[in-house]
């Protein structure tokens, strides 16, 4: 028989009760800002295309001439493996993964681009591309091998381009509504941001077209590209990322980190100027604090070092590709930029081996943590979360599948989203 004992307290009902009132608004700030997880996919990569060479065979041409790279410089899995120097174990199904996912969904996401990519054109010249740019997106968006997510890198909110900006911006957003529902991948991005008031501007413009449309407030958000010292660290010293979140008033994706104009601004030699520097680390450690539990995510750069030329050439520039993504991911920047189709190939290896080279161990972990069973290694929640998170990324970009994340733990996708507060797929 259970045997109930009276236990003795000394604080009266009516404390905690004035406690929890005077926390009232500390929770439901918490709960505001930081909301979690946003429950969705976050893409590997995104791909910056110039809005004048946009089309719809874009992305296909991406894929193949990634393939041609693989096909002239590493043909096979020893090949490549001896280019990165990858596990020979894992060699073999990185390999054949990278070449289905080329075939399949080369690129994650797509960013066309109207500003430095684009430069400055004539007034109806980006008229047009913008009205082009939205009719071969709405287009395409159902195609086999689409982009889950896609959109356009509008001008800056400074004086100079700012009208034009918002011009391309309304041209785009009106022409894909004029087509159809705005896509559910669209992402926008606003880059050179240097004070919170530029993200504020972009978010009341977004209100307006909403509005003047008809579309639910919210629907329309976009990432800030982190390319100024100012977006760091504001005049007085304070930093200044996280302010521009709140800025965005919930309409922040994500935080983007511009390798060159940042470096640039901190007089790092163009030689110099890499994802991997000391003044990025700093920037991007910045970012990632400001963003954690915010459900905005975090993106690295990229590299200008393409993979063309002869054979070594490509391997060389490959590396360090390679070894930039195989880096930014071990620091939890799960996203970065690709210039070139020959990024892709290294891209994916990177991704995938990241994903697999620990995914038996990984498994195991969060199957003996569901059990309760235990083992060398004693998980708390917070890491059965972060372990989740890690498969549920692997199933998102390919590098594993459901069948081989049942096999190991006996989840499902599902059950993985639970533990790693993530319910909601996307």
């Amino acid at each position: 028989m259970e045997r109930h004992t009276t236990v003795r307290t000394t604080l009266a009902p009516a404390v905690t009760a004035d406690i929890t009132a005077a926390l009232a608004p500390v929770d439901a700030e918490l709960a505001r800002r930081y909301p979690g997880d946003p429950g969705t996919r976050q893409p590997v990569h995104t791909v910056y295309v110039p809005a004048d060479v946009f089309d719809a065979g874009t992305v296909r041409s991406w894929g193949d001439r990634a393939l041609a790279a693989l096909d002239e410089h590493a043909p096979d899995a020893r090949a490549l493996a001896a280019v990165l120097g990858l596990d020979p174990a894992l060699a073999g199904p990185v390999y054949e993964r990278v070449r289905a996912k080329l075939l399949r969904e080369p690129v994650e996401d797509l960013r066309i681009d109207f500003e430095d990519g684009y430069g400055a054109r004539p007034d109806a010249e980006e008229d047009a591309d913008a009205e082009r740019a939205a009719r071969t997106l709405a287009a395409t968006a159902a195609d086999p091998g689409a982009p889950p997510y896609a959109g356009i890198r509008m001008k800056c909110m400074e004086a100079a381009v700012r009208d034009r900006g918002i011009r391309t911006l309304d041209i785009f957003l009106s022409t894909l509504l004029d087509a159809g529902d705005l896509p559910g991948g669209l992402v926008l991005t606003l880059p050179k941001v240097s004070y919170a008031e530029q993200v504020t501007a972009l978010a009341r413009l977004l209100t307006a077209f909403e509005e003047a449309r008809g579309l639910p407030h919210g629907r329309i958000r976009f990432e800030i590209q982190i390319e100024t010292t100012q977006a760091v660290l504001g005049p007085d010293g304070r930093a200044t990322v996280a302010r521009m979140i709140d800025a965005a008033g919930g309409r922040a994706a994500s935080l983007h980190y511009g390798t060159f104009d940042y470096s640039a601004s901190c007089g790092v030699a163009a030689a110099h100027q890499s994802p991997a520097h000391p003044v990025a680390d700093h920037a991007k450690a910045v970012m990632q604090v400001a963003a954690a539990g915010t459900g905005v995510r975090v993106s690295d750069g990229s590299t200008n070092v393409l993979p063309v030329g002869p054979t070594e050439q490509v391997h060389e520039a490959w590396r360090l590709h390679h070894g930039l993504v195989r880096r930014a991911l071990v620091r939890a920047y799960h996203q970065g930029w690709d210039m070139h189709p020959g990024h892709l190939p290294t891209r994916y290896a990177a991704v995938y081996a990241h994903h697999r080279e620990g995914l038996e161990e990984a498994a195991d972990r969060l199957a003996r943590y569901v059990r309760g069973t235990g083992g060398a290694v004693l998980d708390e929640p917070a890491t059965a979360k972060a372990l989740s998170g890690h498969l549920l990324r692997g199933l998102d970009c390919g590098a594993t599948d459901a069948g081989e994340i049942a096999r190991l733990t006996g989840l499902t996708p599902a059950d993985l989203g639970e533990l790693a507060g993530r319910p909601v797929r996307g």
